[in-house]
């Protein structure tokens, strides 16, 4: 039991010396809100890098990762090919529980930051963001040039809800940085989970973690929580509005 202890207090203590630095960070706006005539926004995140009696004296130069990530939802993506002249699905793929918004930034080009094995385990960059899919009856990523794969990330790229920039992290002086996080106006809503990771001479040294909510509000956000927590009185109130609608275009349309 004393030698359990012991062990364990060790590597606490290893733990502890090990971490030299920590990360100081904050959003502009933990809570976004979503009106009817919302167009997108940009968050600010920003923060410090504390150093302690144990950092290296000759570490002065850090590089920053920052991930965003949405809520999670299962997507799919469909394969189209031209037959007798008409546009149809031939394919597709199921991607599961991916990130409904993803977005990496950094303060440089992301295989200058780190080793391409570190990168990867680390997820830095979207070829090494991990998608799940379904295949042939199997959960499995796949390889980043798998076509699906290409196709879905260029998809919700051009819509902004994936997006990575290697120059978007500045740091304002050799430990404060700042960066800033876009919001498209379909932004999906729901809870932002923020990873900040911090590398030394392309070690991860620390990392840390913050989050911010999208929600919406006014008439919009009254209907869908209505219809979700009240769902036999909101089928009655859309077929009351469906009749009263169909009445009234008679009225307006009838022919004397």
């Amino acid at each position: 039991m004393m030698r359990t202890l012991l062990a364990l207090l060790l590597v606490l203590l290893l733990g502890s010396v090990a971490r030299a630095e920590r990360l100081i960070v904050s959003v502009s706006n933990h809570r976004v809100t979503v009106t009817p005539n919302y167009s997108g926004e940009e968050l600010v995140l920003f923060g410090s890098v504390e150093k302690d009696a144990t950092t290296p004296a000759d570490r002065t130069a850090y590089d920053l990762v920052v991930t965003v990530m949405g809520p999670r939802a299962d997507m799919v993506t469909r394969r189209k090919e031209r037959t007798f002249g008409i546009w149809i699905n031939t394919d597709y793929r199921q991607f599961l529980q991916v990130p409904s918004y993803l977005a990496l930034f950094a303060n440089r080009p992301f295989d200058a930051i780190t080793s391409p094995e570190i990168a990867r385990r680390q997820q830095i960059g979207l070829n090494n963001v991990r998608l799940t899919q379904r295949v042939s009856g199997d959960f499995a990523d796949v390889v980043p040039n798998d076509a699906f794969r290409s196709a879905f990330i260029r998809l919700r790229t051009q819509r902004g809800l994936y997006r990575e920039d290697p120059s978007a992290v500045t740091f304002l002086t050799p430990t404060l940085f700042r960066t800033g996080i876009p919001l498209p106006a379909e932004v999906p809503i729901g809870t932002y989970e923020v990873e900040i990771k911090l590398f030394a001479n392309g070690a991860l040294v620390t990392k840390t973690e913050t989050a911010f909510e999208i929600v919406k509000v006014g008439f919009e956000q009254f209907v869908a929580t209505t219809a979700r927590q009240n769902g036999f009185v909101y089928g009655l109130a859309t077929v009351a509005m469906a009749l009263m609608t169909g009445w009234m275009a008679s009225i307006v349309f009838r022919k004397d």
